[in-house]
């Protein structure tokens, strides 16, 4: 598989909004959705004449309508590192907690108390029948559930350094025109929520980084070379009448190198040591490690998830069992951690407002173990690159396998 890194560069306010069912207020997203991306693809590539809509087997119906079409994911708010190239954008898992006084990461321009995970430690006190409640290891104050974007990049020592990555919205006043007049229309004033196109004041620019995924290599060249062509004009997001929406994208294509296997014997060896120091409590009667491997599978985007045909948002194990086409019984689902919201949207190809969907808030966390972890490998990254769920070209259910933000622990906190 090969999969084309985009980079995206806001050069106007971007109007991407979303609006819960039901309500009249459109807010500006954090993010720019998959499908916002592959809606403005596909219609770049429809203004070519010589693009074949109907044909069986084109490059048209490969990218966009096949079974195994190519797989847009979100591009997430990001940043360039001291050498100018875009820093790979990770999410933070439901089970990390900050301080509730100072929350976020440790660094020198700031006096927040850190960030750290609990998914572990908590599985760990539950085996051992114990209650985890954990504080801030700077004041041992509360902790709550803290989420976001982060960015990883070495300084002069060589020490990582956590970095937040958000984008910065602000509030455009439009007045509505008398088509007949060509003038203002009184009583008609609006607001719209955009994307700013800078950060910090002017200092910094709005960067999202995000990738498309799919088989053909040739075809994957040529999608490549279509979005670096000097000659594009990239609009993303609504208003781009009104000058919105205007933005640079630029993409460069890569193999897909999977370190699955890596992350899943790291987040074992964590968890077992981990283990044996909650022994100090007493050891359980029945060890919850005898024989088997644990993996999670974290959400990197909002997931539409169906169980026997209804909505979930918790993936079981035969729900997991079924999209990796792995028979195991054994597999076993201990923890989950995960809240659900609705997302609706607009498709412009139909003219019409899609399905609302029930879906599972990306960020959450699911923890399972198996003995048979050998035969589960090849399926986890092969679901690593494609996702669970529905609409997973769109950019829905995109999963990582044993996030290493799971080995940050409490008097570790960054």
């Amino acid at each position: 598989m090969k999969e084309i890194q985009l980079t995206i560069k806001a050069l106007s306010p971007l109007a991407i909004g979303t609006r819960k069912p039901g309500g009249s207020v459109s807010e500006a997203q954090d993010h720019i959705p998959g499908a916002v991306i592959r809606g403005a693809i596909a219609a770049q590539i429809l203004q070519y004449p010589d693009v074949d809509q109907i044909q069986p087997g084109g490059d048209f119906q490969q990218l966009f309508v096949e079974q195994e079409a190519a797989i847009f994911s979100n591009a997430y708010p990001s940043a360039r590192n001291r050498q100018g190239d875009i820093l790979p954008v990770r999410l933070l898992p439901a089970t990390a907690v900050s301080s509730k006084s100072n929350p976020g990461f440790c660094s020198s321009q700031s006096d927040s108390y850190g960030v750290f995970d609990t998914l572990i430690d908590r599985f760990c006190a539950e085996g051992h029948d114990h209650l985890y409640d954990p504080n801030c290891p700077r004041d041992g104050g509360r902790v709550e559930p803290y989420g976001g974007f982060y960015t990883v990049e070495d300084d002069d020592d060589g020490n990582p350094h956590y970095r937040p990555q958000k984008v910065e919205t602000r509030l455009l006043t439009r007045v509505g025109i008398n088509r007949r007049r060509a003038t203002a229309q009184e009583n008609i004033l609006y607001g719209i929520e955009v994307i700013s196109e800078t950060r910090k004041k002017g200092q910094e620019e709005t960067l999202f980084a995000g990738t498309i995924r799919l088989d053909d290599e040739a075809l994957a060249r040529a999608l490549a070379n279509l979005i670096n062509a000097p000659s594009q004009n990239w609009r993303l997001g609504g208003s781009a009448s009104r000058g919105l929406g205007k933005v640079e994208m630029t993409a460069r294509l890569q193999d897909v190198n999977s370190d699955v296997e890596d992350r899943i014997k790291q987040f074992n060896y964590y968890l077992h040591k981990r283990w044996k120091l909650w022994d100090v409590f007493g050891q359980p009667q029945n060890s919850g490690l005898d024989d088997r491997q644990f993996f999670t599978l974290d959400l990197q985007s909002d997931a539409i998830l169906t169980d026997r045909w209804r909505r979930t948002t918790v993936i079981s194990a035969a729900m997991l069992c079924q999209e990796a086409g792995v028979a195991d019984r054994d597999l076993q689902l201990h923890a989950s951690y995960s809240s659900y919201d609705y997302r609706a949207g607009w498709n412009a190809a139909w003219g019409l407002m899609k399905d609302i969907e029930l879906v599972t808030n990306r960020g959450a966390v699911y923890l399972f173990s198996t003995p048979h972890l050998e035969q589960w490998l090849p399926a986890l990254e092969r679901l690593e690159q494609q996702g669970v769920g529905e609409r997973t070209p769109e950019g829905f259910g995109q999963i990582r396998v044993c996030d290493e933000f799971h080995t940050i622990f409490r008097e570790n906190a960054l």
